[in-house]
């Protein structure tokens, strides 16, 4: 079954615990979540864009920045839900099994158009399409213990077998500052891409333990028995969910205006 329509969709809350209003906050005279759509604008490869949202001011604003948008639930607890339930709004019944959903979160500021078009080809070049894909980055030394950092355990074959902010694998009997030289450890890009239909039936997966422990949704996913293949991409990827990774995003942004 070949692929024939890829769409874009970035969900976003006004509501967080660790930074409120993250996807409003101010990025070198920006709102990060203004930076995240002009940044899926780019993508080469994607058919359309949808801003996901229950906040009437981003509602608003992405009408002022040329962006579609769909309202949705206050009601979702994920990004991956508040996309499900419009699954059905933008894509045709006939097309389920044909259509790439790709899950951009709203606080990546610098999520790199190139990514996302990477995604569509390694999506489109599968046989049969998958059921969910993410991209994954190896770690440096220094990001391994990183709790910021959302971490994916990979299989041999590449595939995503768990993620955790803890670093994975544990190397036993041996100091953690010396766990990079025994195994390569993966960071995750928070963006993901679903099949349609995979991603409409979201809600009858079912609760996880682990989805909720973790606070990471794909694992729901694998709870249920999903496969997620991954692909590799080389680069340091921020997500922005505290003060200090702001300020990092602030910094990253003003040398980019200086080059």
């Amino acid at each position: 079954m070949d692929l024939i329509n890829t769409i874009i969709t970035v969900p976003a809350r006004l509501e967080s615990k660790r930074l409120p209003n993250k996807v409003l906050a101010d990025i070198n005279g920006k709102p990060m979540i203004q930076m995240v759509l002009e940044r899926c604008k780019k993508s080469k490869l994607a058919n359309s864009l949808f801003l996901c949202t229950d906040s009437k001011e981003l509602l608003s604003l992405s009408q002022k920045w040329g962006i579609n948008a769909i309202e949705t639930s206050s009601a979702c607890e994920s990004g991956t839900e508040r996309i499900s339930t419009i699954v059905k709004d933008i894509c045709e019944n006939d097309l389920l099994q044909k259509t790439l959903i790709i899950n951009v979160q709203g606080d990546q500021p610098f999520i790199d158009p190139k990514v996302i078009d990477q995604m569509i080809v390694h999506f489109k070049n599968k046989k049969p399409l998958p059921s969910v894909m993410t991209p994954v980055y190896k770690l440096s030394k220094e990001s391994i213990h990183n709790p910021n950092i959302v971490k994916t355990l990979l299989s041999k074959s590449k595939n995503a077998i768990y993620f955790s902010r803890s670093a994975l694998p544990h190397i036993r009997e041996e100091l953690e500052e010396n766990w990079f030289k025994h195994h390569d450890y993966w960071g995750h890009v928070g963006i993901y891409g679903y099949r349609a239909d995979v991603i409409l039936n979201w809600n009858n997966l079912g609760s996880s333990t682990l989805e909720q422990v973790e606070k990471l949704e794909q694992l729901r996913f694998i709870d249920s028995g999903i496969n997620i293949e991954t692909f590799e991409v080389k680069g340091n990827f921020l997500s922005v969910d505290t003060k200090e990774q702001l300020v990092e995003a602030n910094k990253i942004a003003l040398s980019q205006n200086a080059n």
